[in-house]
């Protein structure tokens, strides 16, 4: 069991700790912002609003998770390397993740300095660990399902989609522990929607404690996914309270790292979950005593 501290770049963050990691999209065409921090400065703009906020991690990303047009390493790295140098310039301590499954652009961040690579494709390029254990970098391990990058899954079947989520992700981490990966590192991820419908994603969000069991610090990327717009029959930008009643859910099953548009909003959740679990006191104490 590895319940202990998590250790990413200059912070070190409890087991009790939630923790926030914020999405910036380099990209012109996300789903959530169409390209809004697609620029520098925007970028930058919701960089430092993302931290003023409560988010610890700045998680960013070059590519388009779903298909569209094709993007080249040459290109991803274009989008990011320049950008995590600037953001690393004007704080040096907030936790830097990626967002690749390529090993070169994951080389290329960390000397401009990452402190994670966020590999949502489940291992693709087995190079990416070995980076990440050359530069003593954090590694998030995903469950894709096996989908190749950028694809959206069709017909996919699980005999039990939990037991193949645990064998995927625990089985990078000990693959990456043993290219020396550090173990206090590693973050395990279920993957909502990747290589997944809408009904196994609720599954792996209902069984979440599982994961939480095996010691490896669990993040989840729940954030106005698709699995929460066909749950509650919402587009896009109506599903803030679905996202934050999952979260809700996720914290208390045992997740410990949150992959999230809406910081502020997050925060407040994560605050009162960690109040009702007894880790966190009240942030005032009026009531009853005047």
């Amino acid at each position: 069991m590895r319940s202990g501290a998590l250790r990413l770049g200059r912070r070190e963050f409890g087991p009790h700790d939630p923790v926030i990691m914020a999405i910036v999209n380099r990209t012109p065409d996300s789903f959530y912002d169409q390209g809004a921090t697609f620029s520098d400065e925007p970028a930058l703009t919701r960089v430092e609003q993302a931290v003023s906020e409560g988010a610890a991690i700045i998680d960013i990303g070059g590519v388009k998770a779903g298909p569209g047009e094709e993007v080249t390493a040459a290109e991803e790295a274009r989008r990011t390397v320049g950008f995590v140098a600037e953001v690393r310039r004007r704080h040096p301590d907030v936790v830097i993740s990626v967002d690749t499954w390529r090993h070169d652009v994951g080389e290329a961040v960390c000397e401009a300095g990452a402190d994670v690579l966020n590999d949502a494709w489940g291992g693709v390029d087995p190079k990416l660990a070995q980076v990440a254990a050359r530069y003593g970098a954090g590694l998030v391990c995903t469950h894709a399902g096996g989908a190749e990058p950028r694809t959206r899954p069709h017909r996919i079947e699980y005999e039990d989609v939990m037991a193949d989520i645990l064998g995927v992700t625990v089985g990078l981490a000990e693959r990456a522990v043993e290219l020396g990966v550090r173990p206090d590192a590693i973050m395990i991820d279920p993957g909502h929607d990747f290589g997944k419908n809408t009904r196994h994603s609720l599954e792996a969000t209902r069984r979440l404690g599982e994961m939480a069991e095996t010691g490896w610090p669990v993040l989840v990327s729940l954030s106005n996914k698709d699995f929460v717009g066909e749950t509650l029959d919402r587009p896009v930008k109506e599903r803030l309270v679905g996202t934050l009643a999952t979260t809700a859910v996720s914290a208390w099953l045992g997740a410990r790292v949150y992959r999230v548009h809406e910081v502020a909003e997050t925060r407040q959740v994560l605050d009162m979950v960690a109040s009702v679990a007894g880790h966190r006191a009240p942030a005032v104490a009026r009531r009853g005593l005047a």
